[in-house]
Protein backbone atom coordinates (compact mmCIF):
# COMPACT_ATOMS: atom_id res chain seq x y z
CA UNK A 1 0.00 0.00 0.00
CA UNK A 2 1.16 3.54 -0.73
CA UNK A 3 1.56 6.08 2.05
CA UNK A 4 -1.63 7.83 0.90
CA UNK A 5 -3.52 4.53 1.02
CA UNK A 6 -2.27 3.94 4.57
CA UNK A 7 -3.39 7.43 5.59
CA UNK A 8 -6.82 6.87 4.05
CA UNK A 9 -7.15 3.54 5.85
CA UNK A 10 -6.54 5.04 9.30
CA UNK A 11 -8.72 8.05 8.52
CA UNK A 12 -11.68 5.81 7.85
CA UNK A 13 -10.78 3.44 10.72
CA UNK A 14 -11.19 6.36 13.13
CA UNK A 15 -14.94 6.38 12.44
CA UNK A 16 -15.14 3.45 14.87
CA UNK A 17 -14.69 5.99 17.68
CA UNK A 18 -17.36 8.41 16.42
CA UNK A 19 -20.87 7.86 17.77
CA UNK A 20 -24.14 9.68 17.00
CA UNK A 21 -24.56 12.94 18.88
CA UNK A 22 -20.83 13.46 19.47
CA UNK A 23 -18.88 16.69 19.24
CA UNK A 24 -15.80 15.79 17.21
CA UNK A 25 -12.40 17.49 17.25
CA UNK A 26 -10.75 17.54 13.84
CA UNK A 27 -7.02 17.93 13.32
CA UNK A 28 -4.82 19.28 10.54
CA UNK A 29 -2.76 17.79 7.75
CA UNK A 30 -2.99 15.15 5.04
CA UNK A 31 -4.00 12.27 7.30
CA UNK A 32 -6.62 14.36 9.10
CA UNK A 33 -7.94 15.38 5.68
CA UNK A 34 -8.79 11.72 4.98
CA UNK A 35 -10.61 11.61 8.32
CA UNK A 36 -12.67 14.62 7.24
CA UNK A 37 -13.62 12.70 4.09
CA UNK A 38 -14.66 9.77 6.27
CA UNK A 39 -16.58 11.99 8.68
CA UNK A 40 -18.53 13.36 5.73
CA UNK A 41 -20.21 9.94 5.40
CA UNK A 42 -21.90 10.41 8.79
CA UNK A 43 -22.14 14.18 9.10
CA UNK A 44 -25.89 14.04 9.75
CA UNK A 45 -25.32 11.91 12.85
CA UNK A 46 -22.86 14.09 14.78
CA UNK A 47 -23.57 17.24 16.75
CA UNK A 48 -20.74 19.09 15.06
CA UNK A 49 -16.99 19.64 14.99
CA UNK A 50 -14.27 21.82 16.47
CA UNK A 51 -11.40 22.40 14.06
CA UNK A 52 -7.71 22.97 14.81
CA UNK A 53 -6.90 25.08 11.73
CA UNK A 54 -8.31 27.42 9.14
CA UNK A 55 -7.56 24.87 6.40
CA UNK A 56 -9.53 22.11 8.13
CA UNK A 57 -12.38 24.49 8.92
CA UNK A 58 -12.62 25.48 5.27
CA UNK A 59 -12.79 21.83 4.14
CA UNK A 60 -15.37 20.93 6.77
CA UNK A 61 -17.57 23.86 5.77
CA UNK A 62 -17.23 23.02 2.06
CA UNK A 63 -18.61 19.57 2.88
CA UNK A 64 -21.47 21.03 4.90
CA UNK A 65 -20.17 19.79 8.26
CA UNK A 66 -21.04 22.10 11.16
CA UNK A 67 -18.00 23.77 12.78
CA UNK A 68 -18.19 25.28 16.26
CA UNK A 69 -15.76 27.81 17.70
CA UNK A 70 -13.74 26.31 20.54
CA UNK A 71 -15.19 28.91 22.91
CA UNK A 72 -18.71 27.64 22.21
CA UNK A 73 -18.11 24.20 23.75
CA UNK A 74 -17.06 22.98 27.18
CA UNK A 75 -15.50 19.78 25.85
CA UNK A 76 -15.36 17.53 22.82
CA UNK A 77 -15.96 13.80 22.87
CA UNK A 78 -13.18 12.65 20.54
CA UNK A 79 -10.29 14.45 18.87
CA UNK A 80 -8.83 12.80 15.77
CA UNK A 81 -5.52 14.04 14.38
CA UNK A 82 -2.25 12.88 12.88
CA UNK A 83 1.31 13.06 14.18
CA UNK A 84 4.75 13.71 12.76
CA UNK A 85 6.19 11.17 15.21
CA UNK A 86 4.66 8.95 17.90
CA UNK A 87 6.43 6.69 20.40
CA UNK A 88 5.20 3.51 22.16
CA UNK A 89 4.01 5.63 25.13
CA UNK A 90 1.78 7.57 22.68
CA UNK A 91 3.75 10.79 23.16
CA UNK A 92 3.95 12.76 19.93
CA UNK A 93 5.69 15.44 17.94
CA UNK A 94 3.17 17.55 16.02
CA UNK A 95 3.32 20.85 14.19
CA UNK A 96 4.74 20.03 10.80
CA UNK A 97 1.70 21.81 9.41
CA UNK A 98 2.22 24.80 11.75
CA UNK A 99 -1.09 24.28 13.60
CA UNK A 100 0.44 23.02 16.86
CA UNK A 101 -1.05 25.62 19.22
CA UNK A 102 -4.61 25.18 18.04
CA UNK A 103 -4.12 21.41 17.97
CA UNK A 104 -2.93 21.50 21.57
CA UNK A 105 -5.97 23.53 22.64
CA UNK A 106 -8.38 21.11 20.98
CA UNK A 107 -6.52 18.16 22.53
CA UNK A 108 -6.80 19.78 25.95
CA UNK A 109 -10.60 19.84 25.88
CA UNK A 110 -10.99 16.37 24.34
CA UNK A 111 -12.20 13.44 26.41
CA UNK A 112 -10.35 11.06 24.06
CA UNK A 113 -7.48 11.70 21.63
CA UNK A 114 -7.24 9.29 18.71
CA UNK A 115 -3.99 9.61 16.75
CA UNK A 116 -4.05 8.42 13.15
CA UNK A 117 -0.74 7.84 11.38
CA UNK A 118 1.06 5.61 8.92
CA UNK A 119 3.76 3.24 10.15
CA UNK A 120 6.61 5.59 9.15
CA UNK A 121 5.63 7.91 12.03
CA UNK A 122 6.22 5.32 14.79
CA UNK A 123 9.60 5.73 16.53
CA UNK A 124 11.22 4.48 19.73
CA UNK A 125 12.69 7.90 20.61
CA UNK A 126 11.20 11.22 19.53
CA UNK A 127 13.36 13.84 17.86
CA UNK A 128 14.42 12.70 14.41
CA UNK A 129 11.57 14.84 13.06
CA UNK A 130 12.51 18.48 13.81
CA UNK A 131 10.57 19.72 16.83
CA UNK A 132 8.35 22.72 15.96
CA UNK A 133 8.13 25.63 18.40
CA UNK A 134 5.62 28.44 17.82
CA UNK A 135 7.16 31.76 18.83
CA UNK A 136 6.07 35.39 19.12
CA UNK A 137 7.97 37.10 16.26
CA UNK A 138 9.90 39.59 18.42
CA UNK A 139 11.25 36.72 20.56
CA UNK A 140 12.53 34.56 17.70
CA UNK A 141 16.26 35.22 18.18
CA UNK A 142 16.08 34.99 21.97
CA UNK A 143 14.14 31.73 21.91
CA UNK A 144 16.55 30.30 19.35
CA UNK A 145 19.50 31.02 21.65
CA UNK A 146 17.73 29.30 24.53
CA UNK A 147 16.96 26.25 22.40
CA UNK A 148 20.65 25.94 21.52
CA UNK A 149 21.45 25.63 25.24
CA UNK A 150 19.05 22.65 25.34
CA UNK A 151 21.15 20.86 22.74
CA UNK A 152 19.07 21.57 19.66
CA UNK A 153 19.72 23.35 16.39
CA UNK A 154 16.79 25.72 15.75
CA UNK A 155 16.01 26.67 12.15
CA UNK A 156 13.61 29.48 11.32
CA UNK A 157 10.82 28.15 9.06
CA UNK A 158 11.02 30.80 6.35
CA UNK A 159 7.86 32.21 4.83
CA UNK A 160 5.50 30.54 7.31
CA UNK A 161 3.08 32.35 9.60
CA UNK A 162 0.80 30.33 11.86
CA UNK A 163 -2.95 30.89 11.95
CA UNK A 164 -2.18 32.94 15.07
CA UNK A 165 0.26 35.25 13.25
CA UNK A 166 3.40 33.80 14.83
CA UNK A 167 6.56 32.12 13.49
CA UNK A 168 7.96 28.60 13.76
CA UNK A 169 11.39 27.44 14.84
CA UNK A 170 12.13 23.82 13.91
CA UNK A 171 14.60 22.28 16.35
CA UNK A 172 16.91 19.68 14.81
CA UNK A 173 19.36 17.21 16.39
CA UNK A 174 17.32 16.32 19.46
CA UNK A 175 16.98 12.90 21.07
CA UNK A 176 14.03 13.35 23.39
CA UNK A 177 14.36 10.84 26.21
CA UNK A 178 12.06 12.70 28.62
CA UNK A 179 9.41 14.45 26.48
CA UNK A 180 7.34 15.65 29.45
CA UNK A 181 10.30 17.44 31.04
CA UNK A 182 11.38 18.98 27.73
CA UNK A 183 7.83 20.12 26.96
CA UNK A 184 7.63 21.93 30.29
CA UNK A 185 11.08 23.50 29.88
CA UNK A 186 10.51 24.85 26.38
CA UNK A 187 7.03 26.13 27.26
CA UNK A 188 8.59 28.11 30.13
CA UNK A 189 10.78 30.19 27.77
CA UNK A 190 9.48 33.75 27.39
CA UNK A 191 8.11 34.28 23.90
CA UNK A 192 7.22 30.63 23.28
CA UNK A 193 3.53 30.17 22.50
CA UNK A 194 3.83 26.39 22.65
CA UNK A 195 6.09 23.52 21.64
CA UNK A 196 4.97 20.69 19.37
CA UNK A 197 5.52 18.04 22.03
CA UNK A 198 2.26 16.35 22.93
CA UNK A 199 3.45 14.46 25.99
CA UNK A 200 1.64 15.90 29.00
CA UNK A 201 -1.51 15.31 26.95
CA UNK A 202 -0.60 12.49 24.57
CA UNK A 203 -2.86 10.22 22.59
CA UNK A 204 -5.20 7.74 24.27
CA UNK A 205 -5.15 5.42 21.29
CA UNK A 206 -3.22 5.33 18.01
CA UNK A 207 -4.41 3.81 14.76
CA UNK A 208 -1.36 2.93 12.69
CA UNK A 209 -1.60 2.13 9.01
CA UNK A 210 0.68 -0.76 8.05
CA UNK A 211 1.07 -3.06 5.05
CA UNK A 212 -0.78 -5.67 7.14
CA UNK A 213 -3.72 -3.41 7.90
CA UNK A 214 -4.58 -0.90 10.61
CA UNK A 215 -3.02 -1.69 13.98
CA UNK A 216 -4.29 -0.24 17.26
CA UNK A 217 -1.83 0.95 19.90
CA UNK A 218 -3.00 1.69 23.43
CA UNK A 219 -1.22 2.58 26.64
CA UNK A 220 -0.10 -0.53 28.50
Amino acid sequence: MSQDELKKAVGYAALEYIKPGMMVGVGTGSTASYFIDALNTMKEDILGTVSSSIASTEKLERLGIKVFDCNEVDSIDVYVDGADEINPALKMIKGGGAALTREKIVAAIAKKFVCIADQSKVVDVLGKFPLPVEVIPMARAYVARRLVTLGGTPIYRQGIKTDNGNVILDVHNLSIIDPIALEKEINSIAGVVTVGLFSQRGADVALIGTSDGVKTLTLK
